[in-house]
């Protein structure tokens, strides 16, 4: 299974020092689309969140006019930690593998007796 991941940023929250718009939160959203998605069985799941920063920028301030998204995602990942990313990536993974193969699941059923 391949899957084709889109990392977005969808919301940015500022305050206005010790700059001017200084970013200190983002909103973020992980999507993936199996390759093997058809468009009637369309394998597609998603994982967001919102990921907090408020020294992020320190000396290398970008006015926000000037911040492109990717630089914006770079922070997130950063923030995340090691793993942050490849396991965000491996929950919608999940949820994907679940569209394909659903989880059994036990059913009640009236005692014998």
């Amino acid at each position: 299974m391949a899957i084709t991941y889109t990392w977005t940023v969808t919301n940015m929250s500022v305050l206005q020092t010790p700059q001017p718009d200084f970013v200190v939160s983002a909103k973020w959203l992980c999507s993936g689309v199996d390759d093997a998605s058809t468009e009637e069985n369309p394998l597609v799941a998603d994982i967001s969140g919102v990921q907090s920063f408020p020294d992020q920028q320190g000396d290398d301030f970008v006015p926000y006019a000037d911040l492109t998204e990717s630089e914006v995602l770079n922070w997130i990942w950063e923030q995340m930690g090691a793993n942050g990313k490849s396991n965000s990536e491996a929950c919608v993974e999940g949820q994907i593998e679940s569209e394909k193969n659903p989880p059994v699941s036990p059913t009640s059923e009236p005692l014998p007796w």
